[in-house]
């Protein structure tokens, strides 16, 4: 079973993903915020992160950076979901690493659970 890590900071959200994630077979590991979601990450090594920019205590790209900088954890593929979508966040998202970045009035969890899907070659 694939583990993703959900962090995120509105908590309707944070149970919509979970609920979808977890019917789609994943183990959905959830945080509040970017550091609780440096911490779980650190603990559980998942396979696949979701990540909103703008939370308190530490914010989604900070959170990646850090995450970064631990080897087990440098190549997990992320993903932002974000309400921003002005040049200079897409442009620190990039270099966070992260292999997509979403607007979250753009999408919807069913699409979002495809993506993480064909991002990890799962069916």
């Amino acid at each position: 079973m694939k583990k993703i890590l959900i962090v995120e900071d509105e908590a309707l959200l944070l149970e919509v993903l979970r609920d979808e994630f977890t019917h789609a077979g994943f183990s959905a590991l959830l945080a509040k915020d970017g550091s609780e979601g440096l911490a779980t990450a650190q603990k559980e090594l998942p396979d696949v992160i979701l990540v909103d920019i703008l939370m308190p205590k530490m914010d989604g790209i900070t959170m990646l950076n850090k995450i970064r900088q631990n080897s087990k954890l440098a190549n997990t593929p992320a993903i932002i979901l974000t309400n921003l979508n002005d040049n200079k966040t897409i442009e620190q998202a990039l270099q966070s690493g992260v292999y997509d970045f979403l607007v979250k009035s753009d999408w919807n969890p069913k699409d979002l659970v495809k993506r993480v899907k064909e991002k990890l070659n799962l069916k």
